[in-house]
């Protein structure tokens, strides 16, 4: 998988620690629920049988700043944004039989559903997932930056897929209920090569314009605009 998927495999690597890489499904690693403090502590939210979002205003650090409202959660997911750059199939099984879902639309945005992160209806499980052949190869990358050197969320992640036919998809993580996919004419402009470092500096701000910021987490517009400037710089 490393030589043909690697962008995959450099998320897979830096989930969680070692034993629960082993002990975890790549399923239930998509399918976890979102890490936000008021949430986890069974404080009353938009998720938790409240009416309000308390971190919107309270402890919102590693809270959204794009895609995000009436909850600022972000998926927590590291293989989750390479397998939406790499354009995955997942397979939903239940007793009722199997069902395919892109997994562009596998998460449900907050002013979707406040409730749930997913699209799975009540008994289903992730049973498979696939990638297309033309996902494979070409030239990947999969950066994370934490507070910590290891064994933690991200505070923003990008995966990057520049395929053999030349085109692009570019994905961040930690900034969004979902992965959040840049911009397409981000990617065709990527696509196109022959960037200097100007162009690539000026698509990276491009690819954030809709970012909003809370009130202690701007500092992720940096974060994620340094890891857009570096993974452009690599694929084009």
């Amino acid at each position: 998988m490393a030589a043909q998927l690697p962008a995959l495999a450099q998320a897979c690597e830096v989930v969680a620690t070692p034993a629960i890489r082993h002990m975890g499904t790549l399923g239930g690693n998509l399918c976890q629920r979102p890490r936000c403090w008021y949430f986890r502590r069974n404080v009353p939210c938009f998720k938790n049988r409240g009416s309000s979002c308390p971190a919107e205003d309270g402890e919102n650090q590693y809270l959204a700043i794009l895609d995000a409202g009436p909850c600022f959660a972000v998926h927590p997911s590291d293989p989750a944004v390479a397998l939406t750059a790499l354009e995955a199939i997942v397979v939903v099984s239940s007793e009722r039989g199997s069902r395919t879902i892109p997994i562009d639309d596998l998460y449900l945005l907050p002013a979707q559903r406040a409730d749930r992160e997913t699209t799975l209806e009540p008994r289903e499980f992730i049973s498979a997932i696939t990638i297309p052949a033309e996902s494979s190869g070409g030239t990947q990358r999969y950066h994370k930056l934490m507070q910590r050197d290891a064994w933690d969320f991200a505070l923003v992640s990008v995966a990057a897929c520049k395929r053999m036919d030349g085109s692009v998809r570019i994905v961040l993580g930690g900034v969004a209920p979902r992965p959040w996919r840049v911009n397409s004419s981000v990617e065709e402009d990527v696509a196109s090569g022959g960037l200097d470092d100007d162009a690539i500096a000026t698509l990276a701000d491009r690819a954030l314009l809709d970012a909003k910021p809370l009130s202690k987490n701007a500092y992720k517009v940096d974060l994620a605009a340094s890891l857009l400037r570096q993974v452009i710089g690599e694929i084009a």
